[in-house]
């Protein structure tokens, strides 16, 4: 009984965060929703959609990292969380890519034009940085004992291998998703998210102690724009340029 009160804060630390995700997943849908039936414009459409989805994605993956930092009560926990909300996301943020390396793949295929692809890029970089800047507001209250403003304003450097290491681990979890995306078009809706989820959860178990396996510069950017701030160029090349390349 002892050691149950003991686990009990923990416990409610984690459902606590485990709501917030929940709760914006939810008000991001009734948000599409909405967009969907006042926005009549092609280009404003694709925008607010694409805006929704990265602010939802780097929301969560924000929560995701701090819970993934507790001691959890068994190691596959933190593991079981990402396989989970990539379902959800998957379910979600059906036709809108939340990547950049996504926006670019389909506008050299010709799936897209150059000009809905730059507005996507956009709204992915607006959303990427809103997000921040919410969860630092939302971290401020104090809502956990892990919720501290000055996480936010921190650079925690997720690279812990040398440059030449770290381009290659980018960039080969870049190539491996989106050629598995490119694979399963064909597969049906509901087993295509099952095993985009089960891939997205294994790149992040091999790469996520040595770079963080982000592959996604919208992603990186708001999980470490402090970091992008001190060391730019180290940031660039491996998040921006080798998930890009891959």
């Amino acid at each position: 009984m002892t050691a149950l009160r003991g686990l009990w804060p923990e416990m409610q630390d984690t459902c606590t965060s485990l709501g917030l995700m929940l709760s914006i997943v939810l008000f991001m849908g009734l948000a599409r929703v909405v967009s969907r039936q006042q926005l009549n414009g092609p280009m404003a459409h694709a925008f607010v959609l694409e805006f929704l989805a990265t602010f939802q994605l780097c929301f969560c993956t924000h929560e995701l990292q701090l819970l993934s930092e507790q001691e959890p009560l068994h190691p596959t926990w933190p593991l079981m969380l990402i396989y989970f909300f990539s379902l959800v996301h998957g379910l979600t943020l059906v036709g809108t890519s939340s990547n950049p390396c996504g926006v670019m793949m389909q506008m050299m295929l010709g799936g897209m034009s150059a000009e809905t692809g730059a507005i996507r890029l956009l709204a992915q970089l607006i959303g990427a940085l809103c997000s921040r800047y919410c969860m630092g507001a939302l971290w401020s209250l104090g809502l956990t004992k892990y919720h501290v403003s000055e996480r936010s304003f921190a650079c925690r450097n997720p690279i812990q291998v040398d440059l030449p290491k770290a381009v290659i681990i980018e960039a080969v979890c870049s190539f491996i998703f989106h050629s598995a995306l490119l694979h399963f078009q064909e597969v049906r809706t509901k087993l295509r998210i099952h095993l985009l989820s089960a891939l997205i959860t294994f790149l992040v178990y091999a790469g996520g102690s040595l770079t963080g396996a982000i592959f996604n510069p919208t992603l990186a950017l708001s999980l470490h724009f402090k970091c992008f701030d001190e060391a730019f160029l180290q940031f660039f090349i491996v998040y921006w340029l080798s998930p890009s390349l891959g």
